[in-house]
Parts: structure tokens; C-alpha cells; sequence
């Protein structure tokens, strides 16, 4: 005699409410083993082959002298406010550039000061976007002093300089690059160029 199985009807109702919980279960666990495993890459930058630092003497006439990178060539600056002796350090390969004015305050002192007080205008300009501004003094072998300053941030001027003898000759430089290329990559080639610029200041004579 076939017996005949029952099941009570709060039973069946129990099942099936656990049945949601069991399904979400075991799509998470499925969800969980076939999904890659994503790890985040850490902050790097293009790679940028950059050449050893050899130097040559500035050729030209004028009123002062350095020694500046065999990678750079040196041209006139063009624009129209240019003055005598102004001048561009430019690295075609690099697209950067360094631009030297020069200035002879005659021994006027208040064009001393005024010379004092633009240079540190020009270099204040980036403080918006600066998060950073580093100044120190530099004393060359022959013994001129010059102020430096390194600019942190995206700021289009990283690094900047003044120098002068107090009584003739007034000398600023700033670096460039003519890239939208963000500063965190392009951070090899501004230290590759701050390199060059302090053998700059380190050769720097005034004649």
C-alpha cells in the first residue's frame, strides 16, 4: 500500500522565504570567484631619456658670461620689450627654456631697487598656483650671490633666479616649457634643467 507524504503548510511558507536569501547568496559567491582581481597601479611617469650634462662657454658679446648646455642653443629674445643682452637658453628636445634678462642699473639705486622689487613681482605672480615657493641664497665660487627660487605645484615657471653686484649689473633668469604636459611628468626634465641652470649661476661673470 503506497503511503502518501504531507507536508504541513507553515513548513512549505518557511522554505520559501529563505529561498531569496539563499539565491542572493549564491550569486555573490559566483559574482565573488569570477571576478578579476583589480589592483590599483602605482603613480609612474613617462620615461624620458635624458642625455649627460656637458657644458660650453656662451658665445656673444655681452656684458656677462656663463657656461651652459651643449643641449640648449642660445638665442636673441625677439619679443618687444626686449632689450639689449636678452636672451633665450632654449633645449629644442626638451622644450624647455630659460629666459635671462639683463639689466645695468648705472649704479642708480633706485633703479636697484626697482630691479629688486620686479624680479620678486614676477616670481610672487605664481602664488595662486603655487603650493610651494623655496627661496635660498646661492654664493658662487667668485663670489657673486644669487637668490633662488623653486616653485612647487602646476605652476608655469619652476624655477627662477635673480643676481646682481649690487652696483652695475642686474641678471634674472626663469624657466619654461612650452608643453601642457603636467609638472609631476615632466618633474626628471625641470631637475635635469635646474642641473644645468645652477652650473649657470655657479660660471656666472660679469665683465
Amino acid at each position: 500500500m503506497r503511503t502518501r507524504r504531507f507536508f504541513r503548510l507553515d513548513y512549505v511558507i518557511s522554505i520559501l522565504k529563505k529561498l531569496p536569501a539563499l539565491v542572493v547568496a549564491l550569486v555573490l559567491l559566483a559574482s565573488c570567484s569570477s571576478a578579476p582581481d583589480f589592483t590599483p597601479k602605482p603613480k609612474g611617469y613617462n620615461r624620458i631619456d635624458l642625455p649627460a650634462h656637458r657644458y660650453r662657454m656662451l658665445p656673444g658679446n655681452h656684458p656677462y658670461t656663463f657656461e651652459y648646455s651643449t643641449q640648449a642653443v642660445v638665442k636673441r629674445d625677439s619679443s618687444y620689450m626686449a632689450q639689449p643682452h636678452w636672451i633665450n637658453v632654449y633645449y629644442p628636445k626638451l622644450h624647455a627654456n630659460v629666459q635671462i634678462t639683463y639689466m645695468d642699473v648705472q649704479r642708480d639705486r633706485r633703479l636697484y631697487n626697482k630691479m629688486m622689487e620686479d624680479a620678486r613681482k614676477l616670481t610672487g605672480k605664481h602664488e595662486i598656483k603655487a603650493t610651494a615657493i623655496d627661496e635660498r641664497i646661492l654664493k658662487t665660487p667668485s663670489g657673486i650671490r644669487a637668490s633662488v627660487f623653486e616653485l612647487q605645484g602646476e605652476v608655469p615657471s619652476q624655477f627662477q633666479f635673480y643676481t646682481t653686484d649690487s652696483t652695475k649689473h642686474f641678471l634674472r633668469g626663469a624657466l619654461y616649457f612650452q608643453t601642457a604636459t603636467a609638472n609631476d611628468s615632466l618633474a626628471p626634465v625641470i631637475e635635469y634643467v635646474k642641473t644645468d641652470i645652477v652650473r649657470m649661476l655657479n660660471t656666472l661673470r660679469y665683465k
